[in-house]
């Protein structure tokens, strides 16, 4: 009697150890699809006066989500979304516009963003000559 109950222990628990995990397992059905299609994109941009933004006073952050759709606190978020497309996320690629004149006032401005676009990290530092120079990049600045 003792054999049997010392097989039925051991086979009870080689049961458990074998198929314990399986239980837990689920078929992949329509329910357990991915929430979202797209890679993230979501950035937190900030802008203060300084050369840098080590010694720069902070003055403001506003956050910027690209996908699925524009969204944040940035006030033009679904330009400065098409503004990171236009230039395939490459914030270097920006350009001023043409048709804004500004002074040559030195009063720098610094720019920081933060985050992850299309799934890649991004850190970018930026210090333009004064505030309107900043703007003349478009929407992605101008907060």
């Amino acid at each position: 009697m003792r054999t049997t109950a010392r097989w039925a222990a051991t086979l009870g628990l080689t049961a458990a150890a074998v198929c314990g995990p399986l239980t837990g397992a689920a078929v992949a059905g329509p329910d357990s699809a991915p929430q979202s299609l797209y890679a993230p994109s979501a950035l937190v941009l900030t802008t203060g006066h300084g050369q840098s933004a080590a010694t720069a006073t902070p003055e403001r952050a506003v956050t910027l989500t690209c996908a699925p759709t524009s969204s944040g606190t940035h006030p033009a978020a679904a330009e400065a979304c098409a503004e990171l497309r236009g230039a395939d996320g490459d914030l270097d690629a920006l350009k001023s516009s043409d048709d804004v004149f500004c002074t040559k006032q030195w009063n720098p401005v610094v720019v920081t963003v933060e985050g992850v676009w299309q799934g890649k990290r991004v850190s970018y530092e930026r210090t333009f000559g004064n505030a309107c120079m900043k703007d003349a990049y478009g929407a992605l600045f101008a907060f």
